[in-house]
């Protein structure tokens, strides 16, 4: 696959062929995964196969409503984990060593918190483009990280667990792969030199704006379109619970 078929033409698929992805291709996405760049080698993050075909429904449910999810052949949650390196110190006596030598003892942190979500999403990413690379498309879910509560009981999750994102992946329908590209921002307004600059006025208006921004548009003629979007995004249900549940989530993280 070329680069522009690669990076350039990439796109969300949420419905695919009905057949499985074979197991040689997932061993070579998963072994792509396993080699992306990770915080000192540490790998600060765990992934879940969902398999179980009524776990796929329900999560279909608490993601926000989205039947698609159940119907992708193959299912993966990327969790932020911390776990698995505090059982490793617990396993070698860390914490009575600490004692006895007078070093602080550290729990997980915000910080490492933000680290871990890090070696999740790089992993999530180098498995999309690894299966992009193999002729499968993949979507990702934020919503993942709504209903917290639920999730973790419904995952089995311990405390220093958090699922950042999941990948829904398959190989996509012939109206997927020739279905028309989302649009992006421009370069200008994205990429900066050395240090933040705002956006100009001009530049403010112009955003969100012309063809393939249509889901953009306001609803109603009172509105403006950063009111629209506002509604849409940022005060709508599943954005009020995914703040809440994130809350609840760093509750008991720390």
């Amino acid at each position: 696959m070329d680069f522009d078929a690669l990076f350039l033409k990439r796109k969300s698929v949420r419905a695919y062929e009905a057949r499985p992805v074979e197991d040689e291709v997932k061993h070579k996405i998963k072994a792509a995964m396993l080699r992306a760049p990770t915080a000192g080698a540490l790998m600060l993050y765990s992934v879940l196969e969902i398999e179980d075909q009524a776990l796929k429904e329900k999560l279909a449910e608490t993601c926000d409503h989205q039947p698609f999810i159940a119907k992708a052949p193959w299912v993966l949650i990327f969790l932020a984990d911390y776990r698995r390196i505090v059982d490793y110190f617990e396993h070698f006596g860390v914490w009575p060593w600490c004692e006895r030598t007078r070093r602080q003892k550290v729990s997980p942190q915000e910080s490492d918190l933000l680290l871990a979500c890090c070696d999740a999403l790089i992993a999530a990413q180098t498995a999309s483009l690894a299966a992009e690379s193999l002729g499968l498309g993949s979507c990702y879910i934020g919503d993942i990280m709504e209903h917290w509560e639920e999730h973790r009981a419904l995952l089995a999750l311990p405390q220093y667990t958090f699922p950042i994102t999941m990948l829904c992946l398959g190989y996509p329908t012939p109206q997927q792969r020739e279905r028309a590209l989302t649009p992006r921002l421009p370069e200008s307004m994205v990429v900066m030199k050395d240090r933040y600059r705002r956006l100009q006025p001009e530049e403010l208006a112009s955003m969100f704006q012309g063809e393939g921004y249509g889901k953009f548009a306001p609803k109603r003629d009172e509105e403006n379109p950063a009111q629209a979007l506002y509604d849409r995004k940022f005060s709508a249900a599943f954005s009020q619970e995914m703040r809440r549940s994130v809350a609840s989530m760093l509750k008991d993280w720390q």
